[in-house]
């Protein structure tokens, strides 16, 4: 095995001995938006919704509201360590995420997390592990995901986007519910992630 490895690299190392010099990317794509707010909000809630995620617009004062609405009576929730209290309605007691391994978030009902920016044109919402959003593993065991996107995250476009994410950041991006298809188009949700996806756009 290590022959095999010493070959390979020495290939490589072959292959790139004249240090050829990388080509440049031409860039003649739109990078910046001159879309207002609400033309924003109801390109990124039809992307969604498109997409099969439910898609609720909240403000502060009536977010907790919301959230009870969308949890089953009794149901178990994790939630990052950042996540502001005042979010939730009193009724639940969150679970909050300190390493818990993965028998133990498979466990729970769900999760809620808030978001880093999301790309309206893609309907893609951008997770970076953020003290508010958690570690990816509390985002893609648990069954029900409830995702809080602040309007003033919302952009059009992803050069937009990836400008508001920390390039080293454990990136996860969110296009609806986890789903995926067979040969014969069977859809089957939740094989990689939750199978239910709620948003809400609080502004």
């Amino acid at each position: 095995m290590s022959d095999a490895k010493t070959e390979i690299l020495s290939r490589i190392h072959n292959a790139l001995h004249d240090h050829p010099a990388a080509p440049e990317v031409p860039r003649a794509y739109r990078q910046t938006s001159t879309m207002g707010r609400e033309d924003l909000l109801e390109m990124l809630e039809d992307r969604l919704i498109d997409y099969k995620a439910g898609v609720y617009r909240e403000t502060a004062e009536t977010l907790p509201n919301r959230i009870a609405e969308l949890l089953n009576d009794g149901a178990r929730i994790v939630i990052p360590a950042g996540l502001p209290l005042e979010w939730l309605p009193g009724s639940i007691e969150p679970v909050v995420d300190e390493q818990l391994g993965v028998r133990d978030l498979d466990a729970l009902d769900g999760v809620i997390t808030s978001s880093t920016v999301s790309c309206a044109e893609t309907g893609t919402i951008f997770l970076s592990g953020r003290d508010n959003e958690g570690r990816r593993a509390i985002s893609l065991v648990p069954d029900h995901h409830i995702c809080i996107v602040p309007v003033d995250s919302i952009v059009e476009l992803i050069p937009e986007a990836l400008k508001r994410v920390e390039p080293t950041a454990p990136i996860t991006m969110i296009s609806g519910p986890s789903a995926t298809s067979d040969i014969e188009l069977e859809r089957v949700e939740g094989v990689h992630g939750p199978r239910t996806l709620d948003v809400v756009l609080l502004g």
